[in-house]
């Protein structure tokens, strides 16, 4: 009893699962014991949580899904039967649905057939090709006739259709039969009456032709009569009925327009535009085509290399357009009793000529000694050689024009050149040719080595800008300088400056860095400096030429505007030459600052100089000089002119770079006109700066030295009247901008602030932590801590798990116990119940 009562508690459990003894309800329970979970906003495809949890609930429902995932398994531990899908392919990731369900539908259709049909001859299943059943495909119906027309086509008669086709034996046995009681003739043969047929098909043809062309001439005379008659029905109103009618109206100007447009011709899409590198590869093509028939020329050799290729010709060609190139005949004619050509008289010609020509000067001498007595027995020979040379001129001429070919050809500029590796090897390309002949050399050498065309050609070119650059400055540097040369140049090394304006403006940097440590060596040794040569000023001009001049900050021009400043500041006017130079520097600095506007302080300080020393020496309070110039001393009147005569014969001219170079004047008064022409170019760039830099608020400022000592000095000097003249556009230009004062405002400063504490930052120490670790540890930390707990988790789950089997196994053990006793018992009571019938059934034994 105690066991039974262990069991039915047990499966009561089970059964129940955690239900409260006596059976009795779960009571309400406490609300501050539920758990409510709140979702603040519902999130699409996410599984909700449970709203509500009570307590014990979530007991239940562990133990409820162990219940079905882990009891399940354990129950099925010694099981091995499983339930495999044997469709066709269903296990296959190489098949698509559609080829799985057409091959399953295959070996259903073959099962069914092997079943059902299997002893079945009578195949009941109508085969087909294109959609149409082969049954009724064999029965020819739609077969025609190819030599039928066309309103009859597809229709064949039934004596062809019996003759062909089959049965014809019957229709001709029908046919012989009537034949015979109709003619009572012998019947034919089959031979026959087939040859019988043809003729008659053939006799139907003709005249179906013959009514199709019956047809087709009467349809043309009907055409013909028609137009006959249609000129009689043409209808013509009188002109009375005409302008009874209204005029049409006149089309205006925008019908007129519309239609105008309708008739233009609409826009043709044109060719794709090449790119650089194809045009690049197209220009190298050309070239080497021109170089080599140029090698090809110089050799002696045809145009097409000595070779002509035979042309195809049809064998229907009649060969109409035969022209013949040049006459191949050859004169034949009698000598000394035999055959020769004119190639051997040309040939002969030629030896006797050579002859004659290294004894010209003996035959001579003996036509001198001779008398005119000895003149009658030459007449003879000079006919014969005047028929020699008649003869002999084709061979001259070619051979002469085949020589001058050859020399066009050794003289002519070649197509193609390597990319010099050093300075020689241009130089050597250069030097002694023309200037286009230079201009063409270094545009041949780009296009030979273009960067598209190989993968070393970018480092060539950009030597080849270097080595330009050094040529120009050796031009620059020549006596007289090639200033033609060097403009040309300039356009060829622009262009490389834009392929590469890196290794272009290093190469400028490098120019530039190396004139300025000349000019501080200089300036260290002797105390002042002196104007470089032209070749740096034309280096100055370049780099505003290839650069843009407008930038705030540029790598190139403004170390070029520094050096220049220096130029203006440091190097003192000793001479003509370096007047010329120092107006060339100012020239430059006026081209660089055309778009920004900068003011240049070393501009108007050198202007200022320069109308200095062209007046004689007078103290004035309205403008002070600055260094290098000097109020009195050597060269404080270097372009002062006073001899009258000078002044009279000179005449406005632009100052030549050749001054710059070194060229000195000859005499006084070609001195005399340069000073004058440096007056003139000083006075100009005056002008210029007054126009540029009048809307600037301080120009009056700036310009007041300059007006002082126009007004002052020049005006009361002696100079040329054309002089004079600009010296007073100038004064007036000063006079035209108006005065641009800066309005009063407050100075604008920052308020101050508020004097404040800074505060300080106490770290609040959390206890239970370690603290001064880094962040690296703090995670290191974290993640230790989390693995503690999800291993804690992970154990006290497995050991939940080990319970519920412990408890199941043991359910099953008190199970199979209560059953073995329940057994047991009952096999107890059946033996007790055998043994009291078989005691009472001996009892009956022993009454008897």
């Amino acid at each position: 009893m105690q066991a039974m009562g262990k069991a039915g508690g047990v499966a009561a459990r089970r059964k129940g699962l955690g239900a409260p003894a006596g059976g009795r309800a779960r009571p309400n329970p406490n609300p501050f014991e539920v758990k409510v979970n709140r979702q603040k906003f519902p999130v699409l495809g996410r599984k909700a949580r449970h709203a509500v949890g009570l307590p014990g609930v979530s007991r239940a429902r562990a133990v409820q899904k162990r219940t079905q995932t882990l009891l399940k398994e354990y129950k099925e531990r010694d099981k091995s039967n499983v339930f495999t899908d044997k469709r066709f392919g269903e296990y296959s990731s190489n098949m698509s649905p559609e080829e799985k369900m057409m091959k399953r539908f295959a070996l259903e259709q073959q099962r069914q057939h092997e079943k059902k049909s299997i002893y079945n001859l009578n195949e009941d299943e109508e085969l087909t090709h294109y959609g149409q059943s082969l049954a009724d495909v064999e029965k020819h119906n739609d077969i025609v006739d190819s030599d039928s027309d066309a309103e009859e086509r597809g229709t064949l008669s039934a004596e062809l259709t019996a003759t062909h086709f089959g049965g014809g034996g019957a229709l001709l046995h029908k046919k012989t039969a009537q034949q015979q009681g109709e003619e009572g003739e012998k019947p034919r043969s089959r031979k026959e009456l087939i040859e019988e047929l043809i003729a008659k098909s053939k006799q139907e043809k003709r005249e179906r032709q013959a009514q199709r062309e019956d047809a087709l001439e009467l349809t043309e005379k009907l055409d013909q009569d028609w137009k006959e008659i249609q000129t009689l029905l043409a209808h013509k109103t009188p002109k009375s009925d005409n302008k009874d009618k209204k005029e049409k109206p006149k089309p205006d100007a925008y019908d007129m327009m519309v239609r105008e447009l309708g008739f233009e011709m609409k826009a043709q899409p044109s060719n794709r535009m090449k790119t650089q590198e194809e045009l690049a590869k197209e220009e190298q093509e050309r070239l080497e085509k021109l170089e080599a028939a140029r090698l090809r020329r110089m050799l002696g050799k045809d145009e097409d290399g000595g070779t002509k290729k035979p042309k195809h010709q049809s064998a229907d060609d009649l060969n109409d357009g035969f022209v013949l190139d040049k006459d191949d005949r050859h004169l034949l004619s009698y000598k000394d009793g035999k055959v020769s050509t004119e190639e051997e008289q040309s040939r002969e010609a030629g030896d006797d000529n050579s002859d004659e020509e290294q004894d010209e000067g003996p035959s001579e001498d003996s036509e001198e000694s001779s008398g005119p007595d000895g003149h009658s027995d030459l007449e003879s020979d000079v006919e014969s050689e005047e028929d020699r040379e008649t003869q002999q001129a084709p061979g001259k001429r070619l051979k002469s024009d085949g020589h001058k070919a050859r020399e066009a050809a050794r003289t002519e500029l070649p197509y193609t050149f390597a990319a010099p590796e050093s300075y020689e090897e241009l130089k050597s390309l250069l030097s002694g040719k023309s200037m286009e002949e230079q201009l063409l050399v270094v545009e041949r050498i780009k296009a030979c080595n273009h960067p598209s065309l190989a993968v070393g050609n970018k480092a060539k070119l950009e030597k080849l800008f270097d080595f330009l650059l050094e040529y120009i400055g050796d031009l620059a540097t020549d006596d007289p300088p090639d200033l033609r040369v060097i403009d040309k140049l300039v356009v060829q090394l622009y262009n490389l400056c834009q392929m590469f304006p890196e290794s272009a403006s290093g190469c400028i940097q490098f120019v530039l860095r190396d004139a300025m440590h000349e000019m501080e060596g200089a300036i260290e040794a002797r105390g002042r400096a002196a104007f470089p040569g032209l070749d740096v000023l034309i280096y100055l001009k370049l780099a505003g030429v290839l650069f843009p001049t407008s930038d705030f900050w540029h790598p190139v021009v403004t170390p070029a505007l520094v050096c220049m400043s220096q130029l203006l500041t440091k190097c003192p006017v000793l001479s003509l030459q370096d007047a010329v130079k120092g107006l060339f520097v100012c020239c430059l600095f006026l081209d660089y600052v055309s778009l920004s506007q900068r003011f240049i302080p070393e501009l108007i300080n050198f202007l200022l100089g320069i109308l200095y020393i062209a007046t004689p020496n007078k103290q004035s309070q309205g403008y002070t000089l600055v260094h290098p110039f000097r109020a009195s001393g050597k060269n404080s009147e270097l372009l002062l002119v006073s001899d009258e005569e000078d002044i009279a014969t000179w005449q406005r001219r632009g100052l030549s770079l050749h001054w710059a170079n070194g060229l000195k004047a000859q005499t006084k008064t070609e001195a005399n006109h340069m000073r004058l022409s440096c007056l003139a170019v000083c006075l100009a760039l005056v002008k210029h700066c007054v126009l540029t830099y009048g809307p600037l608020p301080s120009f009056h400022d700036i310009v007041r030295p300059l007006r002082a000592l126009l007004t002052e000095h020049l005006a009361a000097c002696s100079h040329p009247q054309e002089l004079q003249d600009l010296c007073r556009s100038a004064l007036a230009a000063m006079g035209k901008q108006e005065r641009r004062y800066r309005p009063l405002i407050c100075e604008k400063s920052r308020p101050v602030p508020l004097k404040l504490f800074t505060p300080r930052l106490v770290k609040v120490l959390e206890f239970g932590r370690k603290q001064g670790s880094s962040k690296e540890e703090q995670e290191r930390k974290r993640l230790i801590h989390k693995h503690k707990r999800e291993f804690k988790g992970a154990v006290r789950e497995i050991r939940r798990d080990n319970q519920f089997l412990a408890r199941m196994q043991l359910a099953e053990t008190l199970e199979r116990d209560a059953e073995r006793k329940r057994k047991v018992k009952h096999l107890f009571n059946s033996l007790a119940t055998q043994e009291g019938e078989w005691k009472a059934l001996k009892r009956k034994k022993f009454k008897k």
